[in-house]
C-alpha cells in the first residue's frame, strides 16, 4: 500500500485532521497528481487560512501547472498568513518565490 493510499484510508475516519490532510496533499504531489494536490492545499487554505505551509505548497504546485497568475495570489495569501503568525522565515522565502514566478 502507497503511502498515498495509507493517507487516504487514514482520513475516512480522520477526514478534518489538518495534519492528514497536507499530508495527503503532499502524496499526492510526490506521484505527480498535481491537480489533486493543488485541490486539497486549497481546501485546506479556506478552513485554516493560517495553515502558512500549504499556502507556499499550492501555490508553488500552481505554478508548476502554468497557473502562474493564480500561483501569485496564492503566495500573495501565503505571504499574509506568515505575517499574521509571525513566520519570518516562510514569509521571506514565499517573498523570494514570488519574484521567481514569471
Amino acid at each position: 500500500m502507497s503511502k498515498r493510499e495509507q493517507l487516504e484510508k487514514l482520513l475516512e475516519s480522520s477526514p478534518d485532521d489538518l495534519f492528514l490532510r497536507y499530508a495527503f496533499a503532499m502524496a499526492c504531489s510526490s506521484e505527480g497528481d498535481n491537480d489533486t494536490a493543488a485541490e486539497r492545499l486549497a481546501g485546506i487554505n479556506s478552513t485554516d487560512p493560517d495553515h502558512v505551509a500549504a499556502w507556499f505548497q499550492h501555490g508553488k504546485i500552481l505554478n508548476e501547472l502554468g497557473e502562474s497568475d493564480d500561483a501569485r495570489d496564492v503566495i500573495v495569501n501565503g505571504i499574509a498568513a506568515a505575517q499574521r503568525v509571525g513566520d519570518d522565515h516562510a514569509e521571506e522565502e514565499m517573498r523570494g518565490f514570488l519574484a521567481l514566478i514569471v
